[in-house]
């Protein structure tokens, strides 16, 4: 696999729709194989970014292209290699669920069959009923099998669990982390689960404001924030702790739980024989990662 290969390049992308600026200066390079998660708060301009990537928009400013094509020109070929679920997405009402998958499935020659069935098992989708009397989580069930259902090269989705319930999240979940065994394939997936967005991402770009604050690889995200709890072995901890970088401080006489950034675990542990503390260190989840890089960028602005 050549993971240096960009499909998707964004450069200095704005967009506006009236007054408001949805997008300002957008750049993101996505290379192939890469598993993305796209997070950001309501407003952030993630669905707008995407849209971009399969021109539903077109830039005021700055560029978009897909397989290395102005993705406003994407060719019938191109978008036959892109799956898509988006939140607002509209299916057939009149049709039956079959009759929709079958009706989608003669425009893919490579459509597959034997995943088609297994994820109509799995999610129990209901191939007898009309489109219009789904739930939104059944809906959002066939929006899937439906974007998937062609072995996508590049698959986009936003939202895509927003209305499923915890066993078909679950179910979900494991559906991707079979997807991604094919390491040709390139996925985006924006959601606001961050606890199952972080068990199947290997990137992260975070957005605020129409802006991207952070654009790393997960484990880097992981690696440069720990969570560290100190207990004093025999004496009080000293008023002010030998640690740099420290970001947020909860502590008593004897015990005290720091966030710091950019200290290896050697260096943690050093410090901590030093104080004659025992120390435990932990690896933040994706949503307190979340947090902490939102708040500094609210910090810095606010500076």
């Amino acid at each position: 696999m050549d993971n240096t290969e960009t499909i998707i390049q964004v450069e200095k992308l704005s967009k506006r729709f009236g007054k408001k600026t949805a997008l300002d200066r957008v750049s993101l390079d996505i290379c192939r194989g890469r598993i993305v998660g796209l997070l950001g708060s309501n407003g952030a301009g993630k669905s707008t970014l995407l849209r971009h990537m399969i021109g539903l928009y077109l830039p005021d400013i700055g560029q978009c292209n897909t397989f290395g094509c102005n993705a406003g020109e994407l060719s019938p070929e191109e978008l036959g290699r892109i799956g898509y679920v988006h939140q607002e997405g509209e299916l057939l009402p009149w049709m039956k669920v079959e009759q929709l998958i079958r009706y989608v499935s003669t425009y893919y020659p490579n459509w597959n069959h034997e995943l088609e069935e297994r994820y109509i098992k799995n999610f129990k989708v209901p191939v007898s009923s009309r489109v219009v009397t789904l739930s939104p989580g059944e809906r959002q069930k066939l929006a899937i099998l439906l974007a998937i259902g062609f072995d996508p090269e590049l698959l986009i989705l936003d939202e895509p669990a927003s209305a499923l319930d915890p066993i078909a999240r679950a179910n979900f979940l494991d559906l991707l982390l079979e997807l991604i065994q094919d390491e040709n394939r390139t996925i985006v997936i924006s959601s606001h689960i961050l606890s199952d967005v972080e068990k199947v991402i290997d990137h992260v770009v975070i957005m605020e404001e129409g802006g991207i604050l952070l654009d790393c690889g997960f484990d880097d995200l992981c690696e440069k924030y720990s969570k560290v709890k100190l207990n004093a072995m025999s004496d009080k901890l000293p008023s002010k702790l030998p640690f740099e970088n420290i970001i947020e401080c909860h502590r008593t006489d004897g015990q005290a739980i720091l966030i710091v950034s950019d200290c290896s675990n050697e260096e943690l542990k050093e410090k901590a024989q030093q104080l004659d503390c025992w120390i435990e260190i932990e690896t933040l989840p994706l949503e307190e990662l979340y947090k902490i890089v939102v708040n500094q960028h609210m910090s810095a602005v606010g500076a």
